[in-house]
């Protein structure tokens, strides 16, 4: 059966009322779009699908139990309930323990013997090795005891671990990481001994027996509280506990709660968030998804009422689900449910939330178990968007066939013949370094924390300076049509075919992973799923790319720029206009959130808030990789007739990047104030970085919405078009060429048209192998690949161009060992992968520099190859001004 609340996602209200003048007039201007187009929006909708399992083996079920999953078994283990009828003081505890498995699609519960004794209200928390169980009581006594109860397939093992501090009991815990938190509860019998103490331990020391394996941490700075809720969930920084509501006793009256805590483990400090909607206490809590806390059961005050405890008609517990969103902190209904179980353990089992047996009333339990799944929203794209997008696609084929009768050879093919204007190669870099995943990993970066990346950004005018004066003259003087034609000038073929190499691979993984983490964006926004999305994004790229190489590429790029930012424009205006109050409202709510932060202020490289000394240091590495080192960007150097026009083409991209740069992270923290003003319209069942395309799939008119996914496609398409025809350029040049493979230009030309139609095969290949979900960030999964990789680059270029010393085998030795340490780094250490780049540039230049002069090797002609000696000057063609 399905039990759960329709809802229906609605275009938002401009807020006309606003009293600035401007944010009056945005808000007419997106009423009129909305009144001309019709908008997109989401069918009716069950949040939540609830199934019942076989109950539970013990027909009057148990409230307390220990519950938890271990070998793909639910284990149910103690509890306590009361017979039919209920009296006053026959309340019994349990010892059983039973076990429901899985046997060819069905499910049956098993015998699982029988604990050490008689308990229940303690926690439990599914680990690796077994179902933790903690403390608990009985009618005597409470008990600090600790225990594993793991299932080998056939019985249940009991093993004891090292117990609890204090005796506790209706306490909760959560397991982050690989430490086990337990938090609150009460220390004796009475309601009167209710703590707000915080432990730990780490599952390394669960069976170690130590005295001191459980580590006291800073108590809940709020009231002392029993039956509070506890989960563990991100928050958009890392992941921190959440205690919700409970109740307690004080000089004989009880107090019902309804504050939210949220703990950060790693800075060791409680926060306090958005107050529950209604009193909580002895429900359950559990992540859900990336970033919700589903409550599935709780109770209130007016459940508490003696004079109908033992009555039939007693009206139960409140039967609706809440949803609490971390990076929001906002509350929204779930909808409603079929039987509200409280003071049991909700256990994450696979996709599934179970919810075993409990209490339905005061004295009353039921051994109901159910399966809760949440139901991902129905996906309508549309007749107009379709056709607005594929008529998008089609022109960009269209590109691709105009420019394939322009290519008469590999300098046609690889450098456009050196007449590609200046603006539209800079918009060509541009579109190559905003790919699709700043198109929608940055805004998701920008919701779930704050501006600190967007420094890193505003270094490109920085850099670009060094590519203007230092990088373009060293490539245009040897008239370069691969950027490690320069390697081997300046070291030897070993080091031009090493970096050529790399490179090749390099931005092969990177066209899998583009398109893959961008299928899986758009599967959200468009009834396309991941892969299907992945191959019309790797098929056109081909296409095109294929027919008319570095032409085709940088005109679609320039195209591209143009609807990647107007469909971003577009969407920052609605995002504000759908904010309650507005641009008032947009900016109150960033500036209350600290949204709108530039730095985090510390040395740690390893924090997940990361710090800005990281950030600057981290983009000024990646950056000088990018301009000096990577054939994408290098290979437009070379399509310009003139230097001159080629530095106007950097200088271009330079400033596009700062408005791009507000526009994108703008748009990250006005999602965040959209759904903040509306955690309705949040979907628990996406990623953090499916926000943008759900805010396009909902919210956005049609056609509109067309336009904007159009540009995600845009972005992806320039990223993969661009790695196409640069790691051709690549193979045919450093490779093909030097090897005399082919014996007329024709040949080569033909040549790196079927390289670049294998390169797209392999690239689209991957795209559909790494279609990963759990990847948490977009943004943090691209940084580490281009880290990898350009580090060591960068650091043989630099070696080359700022030293005389450093000679072939030096630099061979710094290239291998740099990639050593990248790998390490990426495999076995925490440093933030902002830091690889950096990182990778010094070890080879510092380990290049000293090997260079430990193996010395016969002097080489320099003239020209280092900062050193400018070489002969680069010929102008004023013609072309």
């Amino acid at each position: 059966m399905i039990w759960a609340r329709p809802h229906r996602s609605q275009p938002s209200v401009p807020n006309l009322l606003a009293p600035n003048l401007n944010s009056r007039r945005l808000s007419l201007a997106v009423l009129l779009l909305f009144a001309l187009l019709s908008p997109c929006m989401a069918e009716d909708r069950n949040w939540l699908e609830w199934n019942e399992l076989p109950p539970l083996p013990n027909e009057l079920g148990v409230a307390g139990p220990f519950a938890g999953v271990s070998n793909n078994a639910l284990i149910v283990a103690g509890g306590a309930n009361f017979p039919r009828p209920v009296w006053e003081n026959d309340k019994q505890w349990v010892d059983q323990i039973h076990v429901l498995t899985q046997q060819e699609g069905e499910y049956v519960w098993r015998d699982g013997g029988k604990l050490p004794r008689p308990i229940a209200y303690g926690a439990s928390v599914s680990t690796p090795d077994g179902v933790l169980c903690i403390g608990g009581n009985d009618a005597q006594r409470t008990y600090s005891d600790t225990f594993l109860l793991g299932w080998d397939g056939e019985k249940i093992t009991t093993t004891s671990c090292a117990p609890l501090p204090v005796p506790c009991s209706y306490v909760q815990a959560a397991l982050i990481d690989k430490t086990v938190y337990v938090a609150c509860g009460q220390e004796g019998l009475g309601l009167d001994s209710a703590t707000n103490k915080l432990w730990a331990i780490d599952l390394a020391k669960l069976q170690s027996g130590e005295a001191d394996a459980w580590r006291s941490l800073p108590a809940l700075p709020g009231p002392t509280r029993a039956f509070a809720l506890v989960a563990a969930q991100h928050d958009g920084f890392r992941n921190c506990l959440y205690v919700i509501g409970g109740r307690r006793q004080e000089e004989g009256k009880t107090q019902f709660l309804r504050d939210v805590w949220r703990f950060e483990p790693i800075a060791g400090e409680w926060k306090q968030r958005a107050d529950a909607p209604r009193v909580i206490m002895a429900g359950e809590a559990v992540g859900s998804g990336q970033s919700h806390i589903l409550v599935v059961g709780g109770a209130d005050e007016s459940n508490f009422d003696k004079s109908d405890v033992l009555k039939d008609e007693h009206p139960g517990f409140p039967r609706e689900a809440l949803c609490y969103h971390t990076i929001t902190d906002t509350w929204s209904s779930a909808g409603s449910t079929p039987e509200n179980l409280v003071t049991t353990t909700a256990v994450r089992w696979g996709d599934a939330i179970i919810v075993p047996s409990g209490e339905v009333r005061p004295r009353v339990r039921s051994p109901h178990v159910w399966r809760i799944t949440s139901i991902p929203s129905a996906k309508s794209f549309g007749m107009l968007n379709y056709f607005v997008l594929f008529a998008y696609l089609a022109a960009m084929v269209g590109v691709g066939v105009y420019f394939a009768r322009l290519n008469k050879n590999t300098d046609d093919f690889f450098r456009g013949g050196m007449r590609i204007p200046w603006w539209a190669a800079g918009c060509s870099i541009f579109a190559t370094m905003l790919s699709s995943l700043t198109f929608t990993g940055i805004p998701s970066k920008a919701y779930a924390q704050d501006w600190a990346f967007a420094i890193g950004n505003f270094t490109i005018p920085l850099v670009a300076i060094l590519a203007v004066y230092g990088a373009l003259p060293f490539f245009r003087r040897i008239d370069a049509t691969s950027a490690y034609e320069y390697l081997e000038k300046r070291f030897g073929s070993s080091v031009r075919m090493f970096a050529s190499a790399s490179f090749a691979l390099f931005h092969t993984f990177r066209m899998g992973v583009v398109m893959s983490l961008t299928g899986l964006a758009l599967a959200i926004a468009t009834p396309l799923t991941p892969m299907q999305s992945v191959l019309l994004m790797g098929v056109l790229s081909i296409l095109y790319c294929t027919m008319g190489g570095i032409e085709a590429v940088i005109w679609t790029d320039t195209i591209q720029t143009f609807v990647l930012l107007g469909g971003a424009i577009l969407a920052i205006s609605l995002l504000i206009s759908g904010v309650d109050g507005g641009m008032n409202g947009f900016l109150s709510v960033a500036t209350a959130e600290s949204k709108f932060n530039l730095a985090h202020l510390h040395w740690d490289a390893t924090a997940t808030q990361t710090a800005l000394w990281v950030v600057v240091v981290g983009a000024i590495a990646q950056n000088i990789s990018s301009y000096t080192a990577d054939q994408a960007v290098v290979q437009r150097y070379m399509t310009t007739p003139t230097q001159t026009l080629a530095a106007r083409s950097i200088w271009t991209n330079a400033v596009l990047s700062v408005p791009a740069t507000l526009l994108f992270f703008g748009i990250g923290t006005a999602l965040h104030a959209f759904y903040q003003s509306h955690p309705e319209k949040l979907d628990p069942t996406i990623t953090t970085d499916q926000i943008f395309p759900l805010f396009i799939a909902r919210e956005i008119p049609a056609g509109l919405a067309g336009l904007i996914v159009a540009g995600i496609f845009a972005a992806a398409q320039s990223t993969v078009s661009t790695s196409m025809n640069s790691t051709a350029t690549t193979i045919v040049t450093d490779f093909l060429k030097p090897l005399n493979a082919c014996r007329t230009e024709h040949g080569y030309l033909n040549a790196a048209r079927i390289c670049t139609l294998l390169i797209g095969i392999v690239g689209t290949a991957l795209g559909l192998v790494f279609a990963d979900p759990s990847i948490r960030s977009l943004f943090d999964a691209f940084i580490q690949v281009i880290g990898l990789f350009m580090g060591v680059l960068g650091g043989l270029f630099l070696l080359g161009a700022l030293t005389r010393r450093a000679n072939e085998a030096g630099a061979m030795i710094g290239a291998l060992v740099g990639a050593a340490v990248m790998f390490a780094l990426w495999r076995y250490s925490s440093v933030s992968g902002y830091l690889f780049t950096a990182i990778g540039i010094t070890v080879c230049f510092v380990v290049g520099y000293f090997a260079s002069s430990l193996v010395p090797q016969t002097s080489k002609n320099l003239a020209g190859l280092t900062i050193y000696d400018d070489g002969p000057p680069v010929p102008e063609s004023p013609a072309y001004e």
